[in-house]
């Protein structure tokens, strides 16, 4: 508040709270590593479980980092960047979105011991562009190429990232189907994940009963009851129209005079119907799937000729059936030719009670396949699912990028060690920041061995002994703890995911940083700072003091 003439000048809203300066720095460095260490002791092959339970007591089991960050309600500002960052680096990389908010936080703890030595903020954050870069570099001269019939070293990608989320019974399999599903899909110009891969569940069993479908699933049931339930060696139809009498849109009437002439306009309908069937059963066709509707005349006339047909299918599934089955699309049913059909093994419907569902199996050559997830336990399957579906996403990251690399932690201790070299060469301040974003690079290997029960001070002096001798892809066996050669271990990860782990981690250190202002308003309760800067007002996780954070 200013004064003049003696009298007071609002010039900001006395409604509003403003943090400045240390203090905010402090406050929003705190809050933002609270999230990382939310999510820390996930990390890795041995890191722990969270339990999340929803407002409807709905309960989730998880050590998925991306998962536990879009279930927690994060209000404070700060933290809302390090979800932001899980979820930018789920979408650009398919993984390592514990990796990117640990390793931001990592930086944020290193940043928060410079500027305690007066090293300015704005030196920190060039310092760790320059070390970001310098980063990506040495990762890149140490990764490896690998093609889409390589298909062990594609494996090897999926067992890690399968790895630690609850399928460590059916690993192998597991990884084997992700790989397969990918490889059954992939084609010349892209890997479309979303649309080609369907990935279902099913209570009972357990997860080694999980397989692979060469073919689609569709959650609908037969259009009548009196037709076969099960097709053998079928020729599948696709249309994105009805078998039905077509209705005019105009608004015209037909006066009918006698009992002759209604059942004239009755055969006549049946006739228009007939037509189209009969030119489906001339083309060869035992399975119609259509978009639109079947009227009760087409439903009795394809049952009574063992047609099994499936109506109002969605867009998106018609377009499914459509890559499975090899089958070709068509907008009228009379122009239906053998050329024109798809085909399956077999097409089956399943279920129990009023849940039915359609399968699609032994499809040759499919551009779109299924994997149908068994377990005990409703919980089991969907961390199941989301391992999947990050083993799928890292299949796809390699074979877009053809770039590999050894894991255990072996990347980030050379980073380390080069970018502590590279530090030497700058005459600036801003050399502080590079070696601190070496010790940040560390942090994660540190992780990883804590989450283990391992000594992180024993394993860190081997690996950084080993690095300085050369021994690049030397790094931290987890099935076995041992300080190992990781070329020769099942250990691989995709280049782009650490590429990209980097990279996020910066953006969203870097932006944190740059703010030395707060203004919040009162009402909100998410800003006010204790003398200690402990955030505690979002749902559940509590930002330590500095105190308590300490070297880690």
């Amino acid at each position: 508040m200013a004064e003049l003439g003696g009298q007071p000048i609002i010039i900001i809203d006395p409604d509003k709270k403003r943090t400045t300066g240390r203090d905010a720095q402090s406050m929003n460095i705190t809050a933002a590593k609270a999230i990382a260490q939310a999510v820390k002791t996930t990390l890795g092959p041995k890191g722990m479980d969270k339990m999340l339970v929803n407002g409807v007591g709905d309960v989730t089991i998880t050590n998925d980092g991306a998962e536990i960050l879009r279930q927690i309600d994060v209000q404070h500002p700060a933290a809302m960047m390090m979800v932001e960052i899980s979820k930018t680096q789920e979408k650009e990389a398919g993984d390592g979105t514990t990796s990117a908010v640990v390793l931001a936080g990592e930086l944020l703890t290193q940043a928060q011991k410079l500027i305690e030595l007066e090293v300015h903020p704005t030196i920190i954050v060039k310092g760790y562009k320059l070390a970001a870069e310098k980063a990506q570099e040495i990762l890149e001269s140490t990764a490896i190429n690998v093609t889409k019939d390589e298909t062990e070293v594609l494996k090897k990608i999926a067992l890690t990232a399968l790895s630690g989320k609850g399928s460590e019974m059916a690993l192998d399999d597991l990884a084997t189907l992700c790989v397969e599903a990918i490889q059954a899909i992939a084609d010349e110009t892209e890997i479309d994940i979303e649309h080609n891969i369907q990935i279902i569940s099913q209570r009972g069993g357990s997860i080694k009963d999980t397989r692979l479908i060469k073919g689609m699933v569709l959650d609908k049931a037969r259009a009548h009851k009196n037709m076969p339930k099960k097709i053998d060696d079928a020729k599948v139809a696709v249309l994105d129209v009805g078998i039905e009498v077509q209705r005019t849109t105009t608004n015209s009437k037909i006066k009918i005079s006698s009992p002759e002439q209604m059942n004239e306009a009755y055969q006549e309908e049946y006739q228009t119907v007939k037509d189209q069937v009969d030119a489906l059963i001339a083309a060869g066709v035992n399975v119609l799937v259509t978009q639109k509707g079947i009227d009760d005349i087409s439903l009795h006339y394809l049952a009574k000729h063992n047609i099994l047909a499936i109506r109002r299918v969605s867009e998106d599934d018609i377009k499914k059936v459509v890559r499975a089955t090899s089958a070709t699309l068509r907008s009228n049913s009379m122009d239906i030719s053998p050329e024109d059909l798809g085909s399956a093994d077999l097409v089956e419907e399943r279920g129990m009670g009023n849940y039915k569902m359609l399968y699609f199996e032994g499809c040759e050559n499919p551009k779109a396949v299924t994997i149908d997830v068994h377990s005990g336990a409703d919980f089991i399957t969907e961390e199941v699912k989301r391992a999947l579906d990050d083993a799928l996403n890292v299949v796809k990251v390699v074979l877009d990028e053809g770039k590999v690399m050894y894991g255990g932690g072996a990347p980030e201790i050379e980073v380390a060690m080069q970018l502590r070299e590279y530090a030497s060469t700058l005459s600036g301040r801003e050399q502080l920041a590079v070696s601190a974003f070496a010790e940040a690079m560390e942090g994660l290997p540190r992780s990883l061995v804590e989450n283990s029960g391992l000594d992180h001070v024993d394993i860190l002096v081997k690996l950084r002994s080993e690095h300085n001798n050369g021994n690049k892809t030397v790094g931290l066996n987890l099935f076995t703890d041992e300080v190992t050669d990781m070329s020769n271990t099942n250990v691989v990860e995709p280049l782009k995911v650490k590429v990209q782990s980097i990279k996020s981690a910066v953006d969203a250190a870097v932006m944190i940083l740059r703010v030395d202002d707060v203004f919040a308003s009162k009402y909100t309760g998410l800003m006010d700072v204790d003398p200690e800067h402990r955030v505690d007002s979002y749902d559940g996780i509590q930002a330590p003091s500095l105190e308590e954070i300490g070297e880690d």
